[in-house]
């Protein structure tokens, strides 16, 4: 070839390539293209999700040396051991590196994994087979990011990373006799102390000792941390002597950590910032103190390309939210999120009479989305034994970062005649997702059919009004339908065939059991079998955390002798939320998402409490019902800003055919 066609060869290659690299934008929920890895086991290659399903779902990691945040994740034992405790059984992890020693980097990320699965195989935590296919799962790219030659690195660039966990937490480090430059490091646990931000003047503190009298007003302490001294005590060292902030050096050995209080420690927090350094970089800064170098820091974050994305079961690629503090934890939970989603999809795919209420339909303001909806005929809809809210909720835009902030409740109403109690009566509750995108469940409704009074009826769907605009779409689901004539010959199965209202929530205070009177109804011999419906969720705030927080029980009392309770005993649970996953609770949400609620969790249906109660009633005599709930065994009584319940309650009475 002659040299002038070669050269015109290379400038086309080279256009096209700049072509592709600023004409190719990739969006969630777009489908992973084809890419080969190279591994420490040897060549990966993936097609789509028909060809590769055994590589899904995965999460992708790339690590970098330059975070301090991303490295933590590898150096905790407690991070790459949850990894192992959380993995799913097709979950898939590929590991690689931004740094020029990829190749050293995934070795020793390999070695980390391989010790600990060791470890919990030797102590019986897990099983021989368990420990193999764990391994199996986890491929370790040998080549730099830069280099592997596929789509994956612009995908990185252009998914930029935002908040926890992202880009590169530094400090420049300024003296009068030499140029500044900057050190990495790394914040304590988010829910704990504070970041520290701006610039000061550093001064030492040994901090593991008595404060005595000196004062730091308005100055950076910077401390060297010790064996059997408690982050506890220095940060309380620190803001006895008023303290800017506190910088922690890392002991000799030890690596850096997300700072956390411990037991009893928690209940008190110091408003002083904190962070922590390497024992290189701190023994540095201290040797300028002690020569009488006037040392000046401050405090940046450094935009960066992002570190992790996920493929989901379908072959789609997919954000994996928020890390709130380093941990393996996240990868795995979106993992889980990504088996509960396929199954959720296969639970969609089976046969059904699907009726659609909303299509990307807007949830703003006092009134919401509303719509009049023509369903089956009401004898028609009994004939399906089970009912369901197929429902779905997107925000603006494609990425997590264009959704609205907050957990606000989204209630469902239905009003099918104005003519019956049954009008504006909620059939659905959802709690959005703080800043994601993902959130899609299928609620299983059945007993409240009777709500479904009509062939023709109202829909409403609305959160509060101050809240950024959430965007559903909701399909009534109509399964399993019945031979009515079998069914009356053996008097099974049997359907719901009308609605006594119930209680109602309030204000969680002194007055709130005062309002409810007992409940009083007959049930004939037509009727065979009775269930108690119950949706109740705890909200707000008061001097005992209640009711988001805290533990509340509700108590239904049926003819004075039947007791049916139900006690929220996942409220205040540190990840009594996060283990919820596989349960629908959308992962790594911005937000204390983690935490457990009285009833409900950040992005995740409220499935309703269902009681046959059928046993405990009379068909000869009057029947009646009380409620009460309480706080801590007793009648709440706040003595500030009292929470609130959320309940619709019902008793669902049942025929034959």
């Amino acid at each position: 070839m002659a040299k002038s066609a070669v050269i015109v060869a290379v400038a086309t290659v080279l256009l096209i390539t700049i072509g592709y690299v600023h004409s190719v934008t990739f969006l969630p929920g777009d489908d992973a293209q084809p890419f080969t890895l190279h591994t420490l086991s040897g060549k990966i290659q993936y097609m789509d999700a028909k060809n590769s399903s055994h590589l899904l779902p995965m999460v992708i990691f790339a690590y970098d040396p330059r975070s301090a945040y991303m490295e933590a994740i590898w150096t905790k034992d407690s991070s790459v051991k949850a990894l192992i405790m959380n993995s799913t059984k097709n979950g898939n992890y590929v590991f690689m590196s931004y740094s020029d020693h990829a190749l050293q980097d995934v070795q020793w990320m390999k070695k980390r994994v391989t010790n600990q699965i060791a470890d919990l195989h030797a102590t019986g935590v897990i099983d021989a087979a368990t420990a193999m296919n764990i391994s199996k799962k986890m491929h370790f790219v040998v080549l730099p990011v830069e280099s592997i030659g596929n789509w994956i690195p612009l995908l990185m660039s252009q998914w930029t990373c935002q908040e926890f966990g992202c880009g590169y937490h530094q400090i420049l480090v300024s003296t009068d006799s030499q140029f500044p430059y900057a050190i990495r490091r790394l914040d304590p646990r988010y829910d704990w102390i504070g970041s520290p931000s701006g610039s000061a003047q550093v001064m030492e503190l040994d901090a593991c000792k008595s404060p005595g009298n000196a004062s730091l007003s308005g100055k950076m302490a910077i401390a060297q941390h010790m064996k059997g001294c408690s982050y506890f005590k220095m940060i309380k060292t620190a803001y006895t002597l008023k303290a800017a902030g506190l910088i922690v050096v890392a002991a000799k050995g030890e690596q850096l950590v997300d700072m956390n209080c411990n037991g009893v420690e928690c209940n008190v927090r110091y408003p002083v910032p904190a962070t922590m350094i390497s024992y290189t970089d701190g023994k540095k800064i201290l040797a300028m103190l002690k020569s009488k170098k006037k040392v000046e820091v401050t405090f940046q974050t450094t935009p960066s390309h992002n570190f992790y994305f996920g493929i989901d079961g379908q072959g789609k690629i997919e954000e994996t939210g928020w890390l709130l503090y380093p941990s393996f934890l996240y990868f795995a939970w979106q993992l889980q999120w990504y088996n509960f989603k396929s199954n959720l999809l296969h639970n969609i795919a089976e046969p059904a009479k699907v009726v659609k209420v909303f299509n990307y339909s807007s949830i703003q303001g006092q009134y919401g989305a509303s719509t009049i909806v023509n369903l089956p005929s009401v004898k028609e809809m009994s004939q399906y034994q089970n009912v369901q809210l197929d429902m779905a909720l997107s925000c603006r835009g494609k990425r997590d970062a264009e959704c609205p902030p907050w957990d606000h409740t989204v209630q469902l109403y239905v009003c099918c005649s104005n003519a019956t109690s049954h009008c504006q009566q909620e059939l659905g509750r959802w709690i959005t997702s703080f800043r994601r995108r993902i959130g899609h469940w299928l609620t299983p409704v059945t007993p409240l059919l009777p709500l479904l009074s009509s062939n023709k009826c109202n829909f409403t769907m609305k959160t509060v009004p101050w809240a950024q605009p959430w965007f559903t779409t909701l399909n009534l689901r109509f399964s399993h339908k019945i031979n009515t004539t079998v069914a009356k010959k053996k008097e099974m199965p049997l359907k719901p065939s009308k609605l006594i209202p119930l209680f109602r929530g309030g204000t969680f205070d002194k007055n709130y059991n005062k309002k409810y009177k007992p409940i009083h109804f007959n049930i004939t011999s037509k009727i065979k079998k009775v269930k108690l419906v119950a949706v109740i969720t705890g909200h707000g705030s008061d001097n005992n955390n209640c009711a988001e927080f805290c533990v509340t029980s509700h108590h239904f009392m049926v003819n004075k002798k039947h007791a049916n309770v139900r006690t929220f005993n996942n409220a205040g649970n540190q990840l009594g939320c996060a283990e919820r996953v596989l349960q629908g609770v959308t992962p790594n949400e911005h937000g204390t998402w983690l935490y457990g609620r009285d009833g409900w969790c950040d992005g995740q249906e409220v499935k309703p409490w269902v009681v046959d109660i059928t046993n405990q009633l009379s068909t000869k005599s009057l029947n009646t019902i009380t409620y009460h709930g309480y706080y801590n065994h007793s009648d709440p009584n706040p003595t500030v800003k009292p929470g609130y319940i959320i309940m619709y309650s019902f008793l669902s009475l049942y025929e034959s055919y």
